[in-house]
């Protein structure tokens, strides 16, 4: 590993910041990613200007990140190997998915439309204020499976290679292309920096996502494999894609189609096959993130084991 630190160490280390995660949840107040979001709004009103654009937004993705980074890795030096963890608590969001997304769930088994409409409102940037049952549980389901990767399978990816740090880097510079990676007069320039290095540093983690949704399926790992290859490649985002079509495959539902932005529809490629979204599908997809969770830290902590034994017999 490159973090210098035993497999067996690191399994442990990931182990723990996974179970703080699903202990604790997000902090309430002064959240570390909170603070970031503030920084790099601050970071970029000073340097998005009409000139050199493109450069400015590389120095601008630098100026958030790298300082931070290193300031982590150097906190890591002095706090001791469990600073590992606790990075990883902050950063890993798979508690997080669960509480935003099964209130939805709850919503609109009740049949409160209006709840239903404004917490979804919270974790998506579609409009919502119209929305059907459909089209919540569409957002929400979709939401679920790009995030299994965005704020949970990436960052321990991340964690594995780097550490704490590692799951930081990754976490900071996903948090600027959820920010800056629009292609709109105002970021089309200045954020590409963002949205490009976010697409390298996703680009393996988001596979081996798509795979876990395709192993995780069941009898529905052909049906997972197949909207995989043949939906994602049609998909603007080449890592959002291949999560998105093989989790809706996995779960056997229909997403993507129209939705609702800044009162525009906009037509989407479809993803996954069978029946429309509904209510009861956005924990099937909050459960397909968890065991997603699950397995790569078993695979981790068995590797962990397989060495060890080698060890011992060597």
């Amino acid at each position: 590993m490159l973090t210098g630190l035993p497999l067996s160490t690191l399994a442990l280390l990931l182990v723990a910041g996974i179970a703080l995660d699903l202990l604790l949840g997000e902090t309430r107040r002064w959240h570390p990613l909170v603070g970031f979001g503030n920084l790099s709004m601050f970071i970029e009103r000073r340097l998005n200007r009409a000139s050199g654009r493109l450069l400015r937004g590389l120095l601008a993705w630098m100026l958030a990140v790298l300082p931070l980074t290193l300031l982590f890795a150097g906190l890591v030096e002095l706090a001791g190997v469990w600073m590992h963890a606790v990075l990883l608590y902050f950063c890993i969001g798979l508690r997080s998915l669960r509480d935003h997304t099964l209130p939805i769930f709850a919503a609109l088994q009740r049949g409160d439309l209006a709840q239903a409409r404004l917490l979804t409102g919270y974790i998506v940037s579609r409009d919502t204020a119209n929305a059907g049952e459909s089209d919540l549980a569409k957002a929400s389901a979709e939401s679920l499976l790009e995030n299994g990767n965005d704020a949970v399978f990436g960052t321990l990816f991340w964690f594995v290679l780097l550490g704490g740090p590692g799951a930081v880097l990754f976490r900071l510079a996903n948090t600027l292309d959820a920010m800056w990676g629009y292609r709109s007069e105002r970021y089309n320039l200045f954020g590409r920096s963002a949205a490009r290095i976010d697409d390298a540093l996703n680009y393996v983690p988001a596979r081996l996502t798509a795979l876990s949704y395709v192993l995780l399926a069941g009898t529905g790992r052909a049906r997972a494999w197949q909207c995989w290859r043949t939906q994602a490649p049609v998909w603007s985002s080449p890592n959002a894609g291949p999560v998105m079509a093989s989790g809706a495959g996995a779960l056997g539902v229909s997403l993507g189609g129209a939705a609702v932005y800044d009162g525009e529809v906009e037509q989407r490629p479809p993803l996954g096959t069978g029946p429309a979204a509904n209510a009861n599908d956005i924990p099937r997809a909050w459960r397909l993130v968890l065991r997603t969770t699950l397995l790569w830290a078993g695979v981790v902590c068995l590797a962990a084991v397989v060495m060890s034994l080698g060890d011992l017999h060597a």
